[in-house]
């Protein structure tokens, strides 16, 4: 019986060695460029995010290059309750009609990648609040907030990725973005999906893309993101080129209107950093 014993402990700890095979760092980061990736932030650890979005570069000299004008900015903080459960704080400057955003985080992975699972995957939420001015003068703008609940946008995506080898990892991921209160004939729900991937250049530095494109609408107003992103080791720093004008799922998926088709691109650049807490 004792024998008996000994086995089964041996073959349990054999099974939860076993279940404990996950694949690391599917992403570097929390975040690609526009989309979050399918990464959390381990438990009892704070995410510091500091993330700038400039003007069109084909504002040439006049505004070097768009380096002067400042289309979003972000300050923003994420933190670790879990390895699989972060809760985020950030403010936006804003690139929509509804800016000055002040957006609450709820991240989620629910299955992560291992010899017993294909993929990961992590469900991702967002309330946003515009903290705009109310302009009591013309009831026909969206600022006009004749309720309190019109300030409000929401969105909630479904992350779904897989790390195909040490290089080469994909996502794709469904979305949906609800505003309370939309311009004349706009939709308040949209739907959208996309494609983000990672190709690893050396052992710091990788290439990220992502595209979110919402569903029936010209596809050339799809958010296209391509960066460079380096790990340092204390923080990874990122440096993109995008067409969307704003940082937060709530901002950029439904109100992007600007193409790289038309010259409409503008530099980016991201910079986080953990602590320990």
């Amino acid at each position: 019986m004792k024998h008996l014993l000994y086995l089964f402990v041996f073959i349990s700890g054999l099974q939860a060695l076993h279940s404990q095979e996950y694949v690391r760092r599917t992403f570097k980061d929390t975040k690609i460029i526009n989309t979050h990736s399918v990464e959390t932030i381990q438990a009892r650890k704070l995410d510091m995010r500091i993330g700038h979005r400039f003007g069109d570069l084909k504002g040439g000299w006049q505004s070097f290059y768009g380096l002067e004008n400042a289309q979003d900015i972000l300050i923003g903080f994420d933190y670790g309750i879990t390895d699989n459960l972060n809760v985020g704080l950030h403010r936006t400057k804003g690139a929509g009609p509804l800016n000055r955003l002040l957006s609450t985080t709820l991240k989620y992975r629910a299955l992560r990648q291992s010899n017993d699972s294909p993929i990961s995957m992590t469900a991702y939420g967002v309330h946003s609040i515009s903290t705009m001015p109310k302009d009591e003068t013309n009831e026909f703008v969206l600022n006009n907030f004749s309720q309190f609940s019109h300030r409000f946008i929401f969105a909630g995506q479904i992350l779904v990725a897989r790390k195909f080898s040490d290089r080469f990892s994909l996502q794709i991921f469904p979305s949906y973005v609800h505003r309370n209160i939309v311009g004349f004939e706009e939709a308040n729900g949209t739907f959208s999906f996309g494609v983000a991937s990672r190709y690893q250049i050396t052992k710091v530095m990788g290439i990220i893309i992502d595209v979110s494109a919402p569903l029936g609408t010209d596809a050339s107003k799809a958010a296209i993101g391509l960066g460079l992103e380096i790990d340092t080791g204390g923080h990874v720093f990122q440096i993109n080129l995008t067409n969307a004008r704003g940082i937060m799922e709530t901002d950029y998926i439904p109100n992007t209107q600007t193409t790289w088709g038309n010259g409409e691109v503008r530099l980016g650049f991201t910079i986080s950093r953990v602590f320990n807490l």
